[in-house]
């Protein structure tokens, strides 16, 4: 990168929506008199008697969770989405809504209520991807399922409702606005040179290497040349896949190692339990052909200058478009100068 670049206020191009992000890096020395948050405590705790996720305890359903000693799903018991919605679609003028049907469910990465992703095991980690894709699959192969949707919602900061470590999955019948804006970009690209628009730019960024985090013989995690949020990152598999569940065995273990080396480092940040969104974007199971989606993993994580500080998106990006402060080469180096083992577990 130009060194100029990353000093005075620019526009960055995301190839995988069509948009752009105002970046501002001088913004950085700006001093901060704004609200901090309480910074995430890493749980001690293996079992706790009035958590509604732990095994053997009972849920506000009033159902009881099993004594589950490896991942667990059930169908989430106040679910955004529902299986029997009526079919509605109401037109008046220029007013037009239309009923949704889904299923929705939690997934529990492990029976400890301490384990949160970088504290976990590999194997462990990969029993949940093992999840992940058979509930990608599952859930595609219902009538009235057109796309899946594989998140985690990590931290209080991040609206996360229940501490014991979990994600969620949404399944429904429309295809959701980012996955359409994707599908565009990833079509337009496969159309016009037949290979994959993400699997191209990651042979661009290990080859530079400014913005490459983690890497392994089949997977990469960067800070992408667009990224919105301050220490956002992307996980994307060396090979062409449209879906999580091509992965193959191997595949599985290297994901779930790059997994845990980039959770490891944002908690190792602001040595705090690191709060983050993260979502798999992957084909759509409407049962069409989707040969350019190569599909990927992104983590937004709020926090900017600390544990106790993050970044609000409001005034501009509300009305106008993303800005970030911290360019992407600042956020890989500073991730990049951290240890791979858990502050946890420094001696």
């Amino acid at each position: 990168m130009n060194t100029r670049i990353n000093n005075i206020p620019h526009r960055r191009y995301n190839i995988l929506t069509g948009e752009w992000i105002l970046v501002s890096p001088h913004r950085t020395k700006r001093p901060w008199q704004g609200k901090t948050e309480e910074s995430g405590k890493i749980k001690k705790e293996k079992y706790d008697p009035s958590c509604y996720l732990c095994p053997g305890n009972t849920r506000a359903s009033g159902d009881t969770n099993p004594n589950y000693k490896e991942p667990y799903t059930f169908v989430n018991d106040f679910s955004s989405l529902l299986p029997e919605t009526p079919r509605i679609d109401y037109k008046k003028g220029l007013l037009h809504a239309e009923s949704e049907k889904g299923i929705c469910k939690v997934v529990c990465f492990s029976p400890d209520h301490s384990l949160t992703l970088p504290l976990m095991k590999e194997e462990d980690i990969t029993k949940v991807i093992q999840m992940w894709k058979k509930e990608y699959l599952e859930l595609g192969g219902k009538q009235d399922i057109n796309y899946v949707q594989i998140f985690e919602n990590k931290g209080a900061i991040m609206g996360c409702s229940n501490p014991h470590p979990h994600g969620q999955i949404w399944s429904q019948s429309a295809v959701p606005t980012e996955i359409l804006k994707k599908s565009i970009k990833f079509k337009e690209y496969w159309e016009e040179n037949k290979r994959s628009l993400l699997g191209d730019y990651l042979v661009q960024e290990l080859k530079s290497g400014d913005r490459i985090l983690e890497e392994n013989e089949h997977f990469a995690a960067l800070i992408p040349f667009w990224a919105v949020w301050p220490f956002e990152a992307m996980i994307i598999p060396k090979r062409h896949l449209q879906h999580i569940g091509k992965l193959n065995e191997l595949e599985e273990k290297a994901f779930a190692e790059i997994l845990k080396k980039l959770t490891i480092k944002y908690d190792n940040l602001f040595e705090t339990s690191f709060p983050y969104s993260s979502g798999i974007h992957q084909i759509p199971t409407d049962g069409k052909e989707y040969p350019e989606w190569h599909f990927h993993m992104s983590f937004y994580p709020p926090l900017l200058r600390s544990a106790t500080v993050k970044k609000f998106m409001v005034g501009y990006e509300m009305f106008a478009g993303p800005q970030r402060d911290i360019t992407a080469e600042q956020a890989a180096q500073k991730l990049n100068e951290l240890s791979e083992v858990h502050y946890l577990n420094q001696n």
